[in-house]
């Protein structure tokens, strides 16, 4: 207990402005940490607001709740709580926590809070390393839980790290502590439950402090993460943009540095990284090693990762209908962003295109590309497929069958926007009567 009541007097060093939430379920962690908390407000005079979530999945979850609002009101602090109506997740642990946290952290800016502490102990902390040790997880992954994480506004502190649960339980006792036992901790089919019945007592056998090394090892792990970290954003910052991944510049970063770019990456697709496993980063490096445009592997929840000339790129499948077709008229703006106007002035390039009305049939469209569609050029005698173009003019394939041609009404095509034009386009400027632009 010594360390924890140093930690929070040198470490934190709370002062009688501050206010602290404090996620409390009832049981005897957070109770214990509740007690510690109130025992220094005597001295300091800070505020605790009690943070209390309703699982709502137990009959005694109302007599808990119940219990920590006397509780609260005895000892003169702020009493929040929540109920959980339904969950709508698979994996019900996560949703709880993510709902548990929203509150949390709705509760630190209601109250402008500079802490939200939360009741991690010694035993959390061991399991939590082992379990990701043997299921596999990321560099920051493997310090398990931290006494200190920093957010922008405030900071998660977990004072009881220090303490494993015996000596907890040992202060409860001692203190007179009351607390109510949630009799799932101690069910079998959680994994976590698995560990601390057959694998932390062997450990506690081998070192009663056991968790005090865990502990240091999660700073280590902690202190070098974040070394990387700064060495990770400098190469994201230059390597990856618009959700694309610039593969020379990629390849010259060191492996690990590389792996770490990839995981950077994919936090930004994904709200839960659990989804992803070291074979989808196995496959990306894979990937990008080949460096074949036009190659791709599909992730998890729809994403596709696809090589595109020197370009790892990054996209969202979407199940829906590619094929459109708009009249041409004074002007049009696609929805991929593309922009049709009509001009009265001449202007040259590929971007702009030249009619002579009575040489094709009106109105003009615009669609999709389609399979097979060939395009007249000027001073060939064969037409050239639209396809062998895109090719040649590097057009990335994930954007080829929804760009767009320019059609008459007979089904000609006359241009390729920003690419080809037809012979179709007036080489004799003053005889042309209709300018279009692309922009």
């Amino acid at each position: 207990m010594e360390l924890v009541l140093e930690f929070l007097k040198t470490k934190i060093k709370l002062s009688k402005n501050d206010n602290v939430v404090v996620g409390v379920s009832g049981g005897p962690d957070s109770m214990c940490l509740l007690y510690i908390l109130l025992e220094l407000k005597k001295a300091i005079g800070f505020q605790i607001i009690v943070a209390h979530i309703n699982h709502n999945v137990r009959t005694e979850s109302i007599e808990e709740e119940q219990f920590l609002k006397d509780y609260s009101l005895k000892n003169k602090v702020i009493f929040e709580s929540m109920k959980i109506e339904k969950y709508n997740h698979t994996n019900f642990h996560k949703q709880a926590r993510d709902i548990r946290y929203k509150f949390y952290y709705d509760l630190v800016n209601k109250y402008n809070a500079a802490y939200l502490m939360t009741a991690h102990h010694g035993d959390d902390l061991v399991e939590t390393i082992l379990m990701r040790l043997v299921r596999g997880s990321t560099l920051n992954g493997y310090k398990g839980i931290t006494l200190i994480t920093k957010l922008p506004n405030f900071l998660i502190v977990r004072p009881l790290l220090y303490l494993t649960k015996d000596e907890i339980e040992t202060f409860n006792k001692v203190n007179n502590i009351p607390y109510r036992i949630d009799k799932s901790n101690y069910s079998s089919k959680y994994t976590r439950n698995r560990y601390r019945k057959n694998i932390l007592p062997f450990l506690k056998e081998e070192n009663k402090n056991v968790h005090l090394k865990f502990l240091k090892f999660s700073s280590l792990i902690d202190d070098a993460n974040n070394y990387i970290e700064k060495v990770v954003d400098n190469a994201y910052n230059n390597i990856y943009k618009d959700y694309k991944l610039d593969i020379p510049l990629f390849k010259t970063e060191d492996i690990f540095i590389q792996k770490l770019i990839l995981e950077r990456i994919l936090t930004t697709i994904y709200d839960d990284l659990g989804q992803i496993e070291s074979k989808h980063i196995d496959l990306l490096l894979d990937l990008i090693r080949k460096n074949r445009s036009g190659s791709r592997v599909n992730l998890p929840n729809s994403v596709l990762a696809l090589i595109d000339y020197n370009y790892l790129i990054f996209k969202k499948e979407e199940n829906k209908e590619i094929n459109y077709c708009y009249k041409l008229e004074d002007g049009l703006i696609l929805p991929n962003g593309m922009k049709f106007v009509k001009l009265e002035k001449d202007e040259n390039g590929n971007d702009t295109l030249h009619i002579e009305s009575s040489k094709v049939k009106l109105p003009l469209y615009v669609r999709n590309k389609r399979s097979g569609d060939k395009i007249e050029l000027k001073g060939l005698l064969v037409s050239k497929k639209v396809s062998d173009i895109f090719i040649n003019s590097k057009v990335s394939r994930y954007k080829r069958d929804d760009y767009p041609v320019v059609v008459d009404s007979s089904g000609k095509i006359i241009w390729i926007p920003k690419i080809k034009k037809s012979k179709y386009d007036s080489q004799n400027k003053e005889m042309c009567d209709i300018i279009f632009k692309c922009l």
